[in-house]
Order: C-alpha cells, then structure tokens, then sequence
C-alpha cells in the first residue's frame, strides 16, 4: 500500500513575524509532536521541501511581485509587507520551501510514489494574489502547485477544497478565469477577507457560513454545493487548502467545528478523489491557531489521508 507523504522543513520553524504572532513556529511543532504521539509519523513517507524556483512561482505571481519580495526580505529585523503579513530574515525561505513542498507533493503524487501527501509549512498562502500579499500569506503554494501539475503534467481539472475559516481570495484571484480549475471554498461571513460571498461562479463554489455555523451547515455545504459541482467537474486532482481555524476552540474565529467534523471533510475529500481523480490528493496547511485543537485536527487529517 503506498503511503501518505507529509513534507516540511527546518525553515518552516525560522518565519517569525514577532514574538506573540498566532501564525507561529509552534504550530508546526504541536503537529508533528501529535503525529509522534499518536505514532502515526512512522507510518508516514517524510520528505523534507525543496526551494520553489522563480520559474515556478511565475506560474501564479507577477515577475514584479517576486522581486519585490526578495528586494524587500531583511537581513535582519522585520519589514512589514502588509497591514497583517511581515518577513523576518528567513522568512522568504520559510515561503519558498513551503511552495517547494507544492511542487513536491504534486510530483510525488503524480508519479504514484505515494497515494496522497500533507505538506507542514507555513507562512500560509491561500490569502496571497497575483502580485500582492495578504493575511499572513507570501506566496500562494496551492496555486503554485496547481500551475505545477497543469504544466508538467498537462491535468485539465483540478479541483481545490478550502475549509479555512477564511476564504481563499488569492486562490480566487489566480485562477477565477480559468476554466482548469474549481475552488470549493467554505468559510465564515461576514469576516476578513470580506471577499468571495458574491463571486460565486461555475467554477468558484463560494459558501458563506454565518458565525456560529458548525457540522450540519459544513456537512450540507459539502453534500448540497460542493458534491454535485465536482462531480459534474470530474477532477484529476484534489488539492485541499488545510485551514483548521474553523475548530471551535480557535481564537481568530467564530465556527463551531469539532475533530469528529474534519475527519469528515477528509473522508468526503477522499471519496471524491477515489471516484474521479485516481485517489490523488495534495494537501496543505493553512490556517488554525489554537495549539491544541490544531494538532489534534491536523493529525486526524492526515490519519484518515493514510487509511
């Protein structure tokens, strides 16, 4: 049986935007310490991200918006790039192995080394646009991978799922005109980024949930919205914007999911992509700032990624 890849890297620990910031080190570190725990890490196929090159960021950013960001990464100290998103001295490399890990997911997937893979990155990026950043977000690594497996390996549907609290507006903003790829996004409204509850489309199966919203509003989201969408889209690949800050336990946000409910989601991701895509699926981290509550939800997902 092949196994579930999960890839990260020691750089992922070196972003700090400052010293109390919720998008810290330690989300990293209660993951894979609760993987340990549970000894599901030893089951898992590790490999370590390699850097994303500007070739392929291109894909999804402006040449301009590249630069900036490496003219603008400190040696020392911070820059603020955003009224939310800051860069230390590695924090560009923290972002370039973390859409590095796309890339490799995607590669490792395609190529049937293994049947799925999580990759445990930050910064996030599903909030970061053509040419801006946003939310914590530097580089968009989904969008980035996506490009990766339309390019190279010439898929013509993918699919990406986003249960992030917040809605994937960069994601939306890279690929709202293109007919290859369907965003099926949930997340609470009204609240940042105060995008997506009226762009729904053929392809951009936007739901706003009301704060307070919890498994049946997710569970008929998911059935009513997005199963029929990806079953009339038919995808070759399932890529999934990891964001557990809808957990009820998560300070940043007013949803009322709980373990139960994201091993569900995975279970229904999973479904989905055994029917239509081959069982390929390319999962990624985003959101989720409760230390416990994200170990707990992370690692569910990944141990029903590897069932």
């Amino acid at each position: 049986m092949m196994k579930t890849a999960f890839i990260s890297h020691p750089d992922t620990l070196l972003h700090i935007m400052d010293g109390s910031h919720p998008e810290s080190p330690a989300r990293i570190t209660a993951i894979k310490n609760a993987l340990i725990q549970q000894g599901i890490y030893p089951k898992l196929a590790i490999y370590e991200a390699p850097l994303a090159t500007d070739a392929q960021l291109q894909r999804v950013h402006s040449a301009a918006y590249i630069q900036k960001i490496r003219t603008l990464s400190p040696k020392a100290g911070l820059v603020k790039l955003d009224a939310d998103t800051a860069m230390g001295p590695m924090s560009l490399s923290a972002a370039l192995h973390a859409s590095g890990a796309a890339i490799l997911a995607t590669d490792l997937v395609m190529q049937h080394q293994v049947n799925n893979a999580f990759c445990c990155v930050r910064p996030p990026g599903h909030h970061a646009g053509r040419a801006n950043s946003a939310g914590f977000c530097i580089f968009n690594h989904i969008a980035v991978g996506v490009a990766h497996a339309m390019e190279q390996y010439a898929i013509k549907r993918v699919a990406i799922i986003d249960f992030d609290v917040h809605h994937g507006d960069g994601t939306e903003n890279i690929f709202r005109d293109d007919p290859r790829v369907m965003l099926c996004s949930t997340f609470q409204h009204p609240f940042y980024p105060h995008r997506g509850f009226d762009t729904r489309s053929a392809t951009m199966i936007n739901v706003p949930l009301a704060a307070k919203s919890g498994r049946n509003e997710f569970q008929q989201a998911f059935e009513q919205e997005f199963l029929p969408a990806l079953n009339h889209f038919k995808p070759e690949i399932i890529y999934v914007s990891a964001g557990f800050d809808a957990h009820v336990d998560d300070p940043l946000a007013n949803l009322n999911l709980v373990n139960a409910d994201y091993i569900w989601i995975t279970e229904f991701i999973k479904k989905i992509a055994n029917q239509h895509a081959e069982g390929r699926i390319v999962s990624l981290l985003e959101g989720g700032y409760q230390l416990n509550a994200l170990a707990e939800a992370a690692s569910s997902h990944i141990a029903t990624l590897l069932t």
